[in-house]
């Protein structure tokens, strides 16, 4: 039984390169979870194979500035004269239909969302170590070294971020770091700010 009814709003950030698209999807192929990944809105144009409402919600960029402005968005960013965004309302649909809303984005990003809503679970993916995050973008095999040492010195300044999360998950392996943020939501569920209202109302007592 869980003792709190609304799902948890969960950010798995970190520099680019550390694994946070492969650890996810290992999340989510684990059994028994009610996880949801919240589906991002864009203004690009939509691709040969994709879905609007499942890949990604494709809206005008009349639209998307109107959203900005009315605050209907947790977080955005503009790339390449694009924007890509998070629906408030779709996570806060998920999160009181109980389910835990999961988000895999940029540390900037992150720290929007943190803004808006506080009591998100902020946890900071980072590689076993400097070498491994070159191996992995050097294997991408898609970007020159120029961009790879450039996307390393901005992963230099993002380590240092790392203090305004909440948990800092190594990814060595993919399917430990899995369990890791697996178990970090589970404890979540169990902390007493998030319990309590629920835990008095079921021994049937006032906080008072």
């Amino acid at each position: 039984m869980k003792l709190n009814d609304r799902g948890l709003l969960v950010v798995i950030s970190g520099p680019s390169g550390v694994g946070k698209g492969t650890v996810r999807k290992a999340l989510f192929d684990m059994k028994g979870h009610n996880l949801t990944y919240s589906v991002s809105m864009t203004t690009r144009q939509m691709r040969e194979g994709e879905r609007d409402g499942v890949d990604y919600y494709f809206v005008s960029k009349e639209d998307f500035q109107q959203k900005i402005k009315d605050g209907k968005l947790l977080e955005y960013a503009e790339f390449v004269g694009n924007y890509y965004g998070t629906p408030l309302d779709k996570v806060n649909e998920q999160l009181d239909n109980g389910n835990e809303v999961v988000l895999e984005i940029e540390v900037e990003g992150a720290q929007q969302v943190k803004q808006k809503m506080p009591d998100c679970v902020m946890i900071f993916i980072v590689p076993p170590g400097k070498e491994a995050l070159y191996e992995r973008l050097k294997s991408r095999g898609t970007e020159s070294e120029e961009v790879i040492q450039k996307r390393i010195n901005k992963a230099n300044r993002e380590f240092k971020k790392a203090h305004l999360y909440d948990y800092i998950v190594v990814n060595d392996e993919v399917s430990n770091a899995a369990d890791r943020i697996m178990a970090i939501i589970r404890a979540e569920h169990a902390k007493t700010e998030r319990s309590i209202h629920k835990y008095m109302e079921l021994i049937g007592e006032n906080e008072d």
